[in-house]
């Protein structure tokens, strides 16, 4: 049984510093935001309310002198002209003061200042001003001049007196206002500090805490293991530490003892299990040599079988042609089955000879344009194109890296196919076309023929596998797994493509060169989808006249087109 180990965890440890550093840190972090909030306020008034009212009490202090000097040039002169600034004094006494009492919700002190010194302006006006003006236009200059007296002036000196007041005013609240802005400065200053220091002693602790706990018991624990590790499976692992360090000594305690229970079987296993790999390494070179034996075995036996045949055909020509029509009709029967038995026999030979020589006889790789591959398999077909009346057309075709007789082989195979297997009212249609997807190119090769069931579409890649009979569609059933083969050497995978709306479409594909991938991944991909579906519409590139000569296509050497047809060959030349 496990002992109950006491004692914090150091989960638990870690957890209680955490929160309590974070509790202090939330706190200070809201102090501080409330703080910041209202510096920013107090930081708004001395630029935004004070500062104004201070420029504004001087505009008024300018407008009531111009108000003042302008009655007493008026008084001297008597020229209207000279109350104009009179009366633009009291347009933007009016100004200034509108827009100094909208700043003045926050500083109630300087609003009674300058109510005052409205009152004492409403005072000097009604007492001085407006006298000044009316006996000046009734009675003229001395008159006027008359009642500009020292009394009149001491009167304007108050208004003067009333704005210095509130000049004082202001500048007392502007320097009340910086005032706070710096004490709130200097305390969210602390609090940044406090919150430094809070982080800075939180990190000790948890570094002496881990040092402690975690650190020490784990260099420990790593020097008891290490000596395990070295050979001495019997000593016995001990640590100290948090409850968390003690289980985990055990757990890894119990995995000494559990491997030194099982080092001795592991020994044991381990001679037995050399002695099976070497038994396994005798199978795999037996395996290997009868491969090769096989493979041989099948080149030499196709052969080897075919100086029997061709004397068991030769001779059955021989009776058929000089003996025809001599025997009666039931020989003459035999010895036609036994001349087709031995020609198809000579065909299956010949078939799976090209099927076993497939990547045991090979070139090597080199650079291999299709479209030059396409135009030797348009000439390759030239006879049995023009027997079925059959176009054959491509577009731009790719270069790849491949031998080119396999592949032209491959091709070969899948254009005698769509001939081969074409619906009789319909003229046959062969098209051969490539796109990049990713780093392969998928080449499709699409008819218009009877097409395929989807049921089918596996079985038509195995060996020998034939889904009509030989009378209806002649050939050996090999083609197909030749192409399969073919493509697979390549590194590619072919398939049936069901979703056709007629015929067959046969898709396979080939590594694509490390240029062409490139190419295509800098290309601008508007571009690319533009020029792949030009390339698939367009019919341009090439001839293409379905081939009779493949492995699937029937023996038409001795056959001869209708009279007078020219086989109707179509030529695209891109």
């Amino acid at each position: 049984m496990r002992p109950v180990v006491g004692g914090w965890s150091l989960r638990r440890r870690v957890i209680t510093l955490l929160t309590v550093v974070g509790v202090l840190l939330i706190g200070l972090a809201t102090a501080e935001a409330a703080m910041a909030a209202r510096n920013r306020t107090q930081i708004d008034a001395v630029l935004n309310e004070t500062g104004p009212l201070r420029v504004q009490s001087q505009e008024l202090l300018n407008a009531l002198l111009d108000q003042e000097t302008a009655i007493r040039g008026y008084a001297v002169s008597g020229d209207p002209a000279d109350l104009n600034p009179y009366r633009e004094g009291l347009q933007q006494e009016e100004s200034v003061v509108t827009a100094m009492r909208a700043l003045l919700d926050n500083y109630p002190q300087v609003g009674q200042e300058l109510k005052l010194v409205e009152e004492r302006t409403a005072q000097w006006r009604q007492s001085v001003a407006v006298p000044v003006i009316a006996t000046t236009e009734q009675s003229g200059t001395n008159a006027g001049q008359a009642l500009v007296t020292e009394q009149a002036r001491q009167q304007f000196d108050q208004v003067r007196s009333a704005v210095n007041d509130l000049q004082q005013e202001i500048l007392a609240a502007r320097e009340q206002s910086a005032a706070n802005v710096r004490n709130s400065s200097n305390v969210l200053v602390v609090l940044l500090i406090i919150a430094a220091l809070v982080v800075v002693v939180a990190g000790a602790l948890l570094l002496l805490s881990l040092d402690r706990m975690v650190v020490r018991p784990l260099i420990g624990l790593a020097d008891q293991v290490r000596e395990v590790a070295e050979g001495d499976y019997q000593h016995r692992i001990a640590t100290t530490g948090p409850p968390e360090f003690l289980r985990l000594g055990e757990d890894v305690d119990a995995m000494r003892q559990k491997i030194a229970a099982d080092l001795a079987e592991v020994r044991a296993a381990r001679e037995r299990i050399e002695w099976v790999n070497s038994q396994l390494q005798k199978q795999a070179e037996e395996l290997t040599r009868s491969n090769r034996d096989l493979e041989q075995f099948a080149y030499v036996a196709s052969h080897d079988l075919q100086e029997p045949l061709r004397k068991v055909a030769s001779f059955c020509q021989l009776l058929q042609r000089r003996y025809a029509g001599q025997l009666d009709e039931r020989a003459d029967q035999y010895i036609a089955f036994a001349v087709d038995g031995a020609q198809r026999m000579q065909r299956l030979i010949n078939d799976l000879l090209a099927f076993s020589r497939i990547g045991r006889l090979t070139t090597g790789f080199v650079e291999v344009d299709l479209n030059k591959v396409m135009g030797d398999v348009a000439g390759q077909t030239e006879a049995a194109r023009q027997y079925a009346d059959a176009e054959l057309t491509w577009t731009e075709l790719p270069v790849i890296s491949g031998e080119e007789p396999l592949l032209t082989n491959l091709l070969a195979n899948l254009v005698s196919n769509s001939i081969k297997f074409r619906r009789p009212d319909v003229p046959a249609k062969v098209h051969v076309s490539a796109r990049l997807v990713g780093a392969e190119w998928e080449i499709t090769c699409q008819d218009n023929g009877i097409g395929i069931e989807p049921e089918f579409a596996d079985k038509i890649f195995v060996i020998f596998q034939r889904l009509h009979s030989k009378d209806a569609y002649p050939g050996t059933g090999i083609g197909l797994a030749i192409v399969k083969k073919i493509v697979e050497y390549h590194g590619g995978r072919v398939w049936v493509d069901t979703d056709v709306p007629e015929g067959t479409a046969i898709r396979f594909t080939l590594p694509a060169l490390p240029g062409d991938v490139e190419a295509a991944a800098a290309a601008d991909p508007s571009e690319q989808s533009e020029a792949t579906s030009a390339g698939d519409t367009t019919s341009s590139n090439g001839t293409l006249t379905e081939q009779a000569d493949g492995p699937d296509q029937p023996d038409r050497a001795d056959e001869t087109p209708e009279s007078g047809r020219t086989g109707d060959m179509r030529e695209t030349v891109g």
